[in-house]
């Protein structure tokens, strides 16, 4: 399974670790508006999501987000079943970030 992190803790753990990804897989456009730093966009809509979760390292460690954290959850499940092991989870999304921001 997939470990779910707290914002901070999830921060501090991409950001600590060299080998690690950040995957925000909002839409394209709630990307643009805000991310977390370094994040890359994976947007969890896109007909080629698969294609493109395929196409990374399985030896890389990866933190994955979204707003809620119920697309997140199931790109978490997608990568673990396409053999991906060290996938950290952002509890409850950003959605409370973003709010805080705007």
């Amino acid at each position: 399974m997939h470990n779910n992190l707290s914002l901070e803790d999830f921060v501090q753990g991409y950001q600590k670790d060299e080998n690690a990804l950040c995957l925000d897989v909002r839409t394209k456009q709630e990307y643009d508006f805000w991310h977390l730093p370094d994040a890359i966009n994976f947007d969890y809509l896109s007909k080629t999501l698969a294609d493109d979760l395929e196409k990374l390292p399985e030896n890389k460690t990866y933190y994955i987000y979204c707003r809620t954290s119920r697309r997140s959850l199931r790109v978490c499940q997608l990568m673990r079943n396409m053999g991906f092991k060290e996938i950290y989870h952002l509890d409850d999304g950003v959605k409370d970030h973003i709010q805080e921001k705007a």
